[in-house]
């Protein structure tokens, strides 16, 4: 009898975690399913399902000091970290700092047994140190990733906010349910946006930026006071580049956003 999905379909196409980029790396191209009209790569959601169980089961097999997770890019962070945290695991935030896993005269050395990647590209330090002392390598991978050096690939949109939340969330779940330490997804106390990482709030302009724009711009105003200078930089069209999250969206699905 066939297995049944861990999560519904509706919920990861939702989360777009089946969209990839329009680049394809080597060894990638066994895990795309087909390619969209604007170019873009798709998962098959069937074995994005498949291997965050079997990954899953292989965390499992672990104690919980043995195992290292790291995170590189601000989306991957927060859902890497909060996954880290439920199953006990160790994690590096950011930069993994070369000789970690190799130099035991470092202050920060650690000897992990599995180290989980969010990135192979941003976290290649990771896995050349890992790959170096044989330690075995599970790794979400885009399809812009190369698998190279790593032991069990989970094929998914890994730059995503909620494709990387909902990654996280069902990986932390399977985790605790092949060590038995929940017997069902009903006794998940977790939600999704327990792994999001929260959006920045728009901050109030910054009034000594503004007369700098100003001053580029070839304006030869009068210096105004503070208040007239914030009232002005609010009726000013924003010149900020789109957040990662609105660039998340531009080649997604509508029911992903």
């Amino acid at each position: 009898m066939e297995e049944q999905f861990i999560a519904n379909q509706s919920e990861y196409l939702e989360a777009g975690i089946h969209i990839a980029t329009k680049l394809k790396r080597p060894g990638m191209e066994k895990f795309i399913y087909k390619v969209r009209e604007d170019g873009l790569y798709l998962f098959d959601l069937k074995t994005i399902d498949s291997r965050i169980r079997i990954a899953a089961s292989m965390i499992s097999d672990y104690n919980a000091d043995d195992i290292l997770v790291t995170a590189s890019r601000i989306y991957a962070i927060a859902a890497a970290k909060k996954f880290a945290e439920i199953i006990n695991a160790k994690f590096i935030e950011k930069r993994v700092r070369p000789g970690i896993f190799t130099d035991p005269n470092k202050e920060d050395f650690v000897e992990p047994k599995l180290v989980i990647v969010s990135d192979t590209r941003n976290e290649k330090q990771a896995v050349k140190e890992a790959s170096t002392k044989s330690i075995p390598i599970i790794a979400l991978c885009d399809t812009d990733n190369s698998p190279k050096y790593i032991d069990f690939v989970i094929p998914v949109n890994n730059k995503g906010r909620k494709a990387l939340a909902f990654t996280f969330y069902l990986l932390t779940r399977e985790v605790l349910k092949a060590r038995g330490d929940i017997k069902s997804n009903d006794e998940f106390k977790y939600s999704v946006h327990d792994f999001e990482a929260q959006l920045q709030t728009e901050q109030k302009p910054d009034t000594a930026r503004q007369y700098v724009r100003q001053y580029q711009k070839g304006a030869t105003y009068a210096r105004e006071s503070p208040q007239e200078a914030e009232k002005q930089a609010k009726q000013e069209p924003s010149s900020a580049p789109a957040s990662a999250e609105e660039k998340e969206n531009l080649h997604a699905p509508k029911s992903a956003e």
